[in-house]
């Protein structure tokens, strides 16, 4: 599920220019090369949690910070940045995502957690998650496309 829902993604975006990509429909919006970059960042976060079973570092929140947040810090940080750069992010974190997973049993996915200061949750429902993110701002870019398309 999580690979056709990044080759779906992948697919909203093909071909985007970099003024698409840093597009912004109003002053509170998020731009689609933000969106891809918080994709990549909550998956990044659910490595940590699930894998590592921490949270973010200092290093890793100042790289990781503005994508995960969004907002302000992303509108004036996340810009300039080509399709192929997103691209290269996201398949770099998938890869470490699949190989975190090939080295765990199914049985991995049912250790329950705190979901951040939330509560319980087990590795399956977060994974899930995190596909389920990446589902909800696909659907952003596919909105924000009309208005430049």
């Amino acid at each position: 599920m999580m690979t056709w829902a990044r080759a779906t993604t992948l697919e909203t975006v093909r071909n985007l220019s970099i003024e698409q990509l840093d597009f912004l429909m109003d002053d509170k919006s998020n731009s689609i090369g933000a969106l891809l970059l918080h994709i990549a960042a909550i998956e990044t976060a659910y490595q940590t949690d699930t894998f590592e079973n921490r949270l973010f570092n200092e290093a890793e929140t100042g790289q990781w910070g503005a994508a995960l947040e969004l907002g302000d810090k992303a509108r004036q940080e996340i810009r300039g940045y080509s399709l192929q750069d997103y691209i290269t992010i996201l398949k770099d974190v998938r890869q470490k995502t699949l190989n975190g997973l090939q080295e765990r049993h199914d049985d991995w996915l049912y250790i329950v957690s705190d979901w951040w200061g939330h509560k319980p949750a087990n590795h399956y429902f977060k994974w899930v998650h995190v596909m389920e993110d990446e589902i909800s701002h696909r659907g952003q870019m596919r909105i924000i496309k009309k208005y430049f398309a």
